[in-house]
């Protein structure tokens, strides 16, 4: 039987949503149960944090770029557990204007989709009972996606706790808890957004903390049994064609953006990772029929990347009998110099003539529709593949000739169509499914 889940999400980001999702996977599994985690849109760094609190992989639900059926899919992996709960991205209703594969890449399609009910999470700070009518105004904007009730954030004072749960009880609006404000378990930052959870200082002690605050102040019991199983019936995950049969994967610091559906549906299909790392100057895996190198930070690591020079000159030996892809940070590291934020220089690989500059920074975000002009490793000429792309690198120099027709979601043509060059290619968006 599919255990009942809920959805954590949020008018806006920043309101709390990650913090809530944590302490409350914490606290669960500190009470004996198997929570399974879920997150809404194509986010790398929040499943990370999940596995850590929860013990089980995360895995992403994307209705833009995914069919029903391939969520559904998806829902399996919550085999074996007590209740899932999926964390939203962004506000409840945020997504794009033109509806794709099963949706905007809103939360709420998800909600309307499985049937969870959506714990709203309140940043209050600044207002009292008038929260009650931003709630009532969720629970009202969209047929077939339910406010279970909403946990208050930022609670200044007892006094104003009792104020923000008077103009609930007045809206008809369940009250699960309320979390006053608490600095060391905030989450550090990085430079595009929070530190991965591998990189977080103290996080084992960070989740305890955190895990012990919410179920201080949130009613768990109460909470959970608003929880409802999926209308969504789970089904056997959709296959993922893989990029070979033996896999050399970089997989470090520099390089850890892979969603986990994607190595899990390599795997499935029978495919072997043989995962390496780039910054330990090491080299793909001799025995591997393609090299994949993900997305990441190397303009973090931009000297010690053109310093690895076993691992460079392993890649080019590698490339010019074998095909080697690159995403994003991956595609960054194949071109021939990547320029970091204090504009100097650093060798990379040479498979391409790429050169990127994180000096000269301008965010690039969106989703992605690319019409393949050559194939790339797992996916024929032709194919039409759905990704997301969010970097804040430029472009000064791209000899190479294009991969692909990319549009973003209201299918206005983008520049960034990825490169390629003998058994190179490389793309600026990572890759989430192929399209229908």
């Amino acid at each position: 039987m599919a255990p009942p889940g809920l959805i954590i999400s949020a008018p806006a980001s920043g309101t709390g949503k990650t913090t809530l999702m944590l302490g409350l996977l914490a606290a669960f599994r500190a009470s004996g149960l198997q929570v399974q985690p879920f997150k809404n849109g194509p986010d790398y760094i929040d499943p990370a944090f999940h596995r850590a609190a929860s013990g089980r992989v995360s895995v992403n639900l994307e209705s833009w770029a995914m069919t029903e059926a391939r969520i559904a899919g998806l829902l399996s992996a919550a085999a074996g557990a007590d209740l899932v709960l999926a964390e939203g991205s962004m506000g409840l209703f945020d997504g794009v204007a033109a509806r794709a594969e099963a949706g905007t890449g809103a939360s709420a399609d998800i909600a309307a989709l499985t049937g969870w009910p959506v714990v709203l999470v309140l940043d209050v700070s600044g207002q009292a009972q008038s929260a009650a009518a931003v709630a009532k105004g969720f629970a009202a904007m969209r047929e077939g996606v339910a406010i279970a009730g909403v946990v208050l954030n930022r609670v200044a004072s007892p006094r104003h706790e009792a104020l923000v749960r008077d103009g609930m009880a007045k809206a008809g609006i369940p009250v699960f808890g309320a979390l006053p404000r608490m600095a060391e378990i905030e989450m550090p930052e990085r430079h595009l957004g929070l530190v991965q959870a591998e990189e977080t200082p103290d996080l084992d002690r960070i989740i305890v903390a955190v895990g012990e605050f919410v179920a201080a102040n949130v009613d768990l019991d109460k909470l959970r049994a608003a929880a409802r199983p999926s209308r969504l019936a789970a089904t056997t995950p959709l296959r993922v064609n893989p990029p070979g049969q033996r896999i050399a994967l970089a997989r470090d610091r520099a390089f850890s953006f892979v969603y986990p559906h994607l190595l899990e549906g390599w795997r499935r299909a029978g495919a072997e990772i043989l995962a390496f790392s780039p910054l330990a100057d090491e080299v793909p895996d001799a025995h591997a029929d393609c090299c994949w190198l993900p997305g990441g930070y190397p303009e973090l690591h931009g000297g010690a990347l053109a310093a690895a020079n076993g691992f460079r000159d392993g890649l080019r030996a590698f490339a010019e009998t074998r095909p080697v892809h690159g995403e994003c940070g991956g595609y960054m590291a194949m071109g021939a110099a990547l320029i970091d934020r204090e504009g100097k220089r650093h060798e990379m690989a040479g498979l391409l003539g790429l050169v990127t500059s994180f000096e000269k920074r301008r965010m690039h975000l969106g989703y992605r529709l690319a019409e393949l002009e050559a194939p790339i490793p797992g996916h024929a000429a032709g194919a039409r593949l759905r990704g997301h792309e969010f970097h804040y690198s430029t472009i000064l120099q791209q000899p190479d000739m294009g991969l692909a027709r990319v549009m973003d979601a209201t299918g206005a043509a983008v520049a960034e169509t990825g490169s390629r060059r003998g058994h190179a290619t490389g793309t600026f968006f990572h890759l989430i499914a192929e399209a229908t």
